[in-house]
């Protein structure tokens, strides 16, 4: 049982759909990604999660990509 609990939705939100259903999955699997570092630390190892590379459209629209440096414990 993980102590994260999900945002309440925005009712004011003027996305569409499909950038919904994009924000969705971003979501989703960053809640998967906290548990996974949660059951990772709680192994005895270090987690540190840094940006190595932003991804660029061509509309100006960017987000950041991120790689794991994992440390064993001591």
């Amino acid at each position: 049982m993980s102590g994260f609990k999900d945002a309440p939705p925005d009712e004011r939100s003027e996305l569409s759909p499909e950038q919904e259903s994009a924000i969705r999955i971003v979501a989703n699997n960053l809640h998967r990604l906290n548990d996974a570092v949660v059951k990772a630390v709680e192994a005895g190892i270090t987690v540190e999660l840094m940006r190595t590379a932003r991804y660029h459209n061509e509309a100006g629209n960017w987000g950041d990509q991120l790689t794991p440096v994992i440390r064993p414990g001591k």
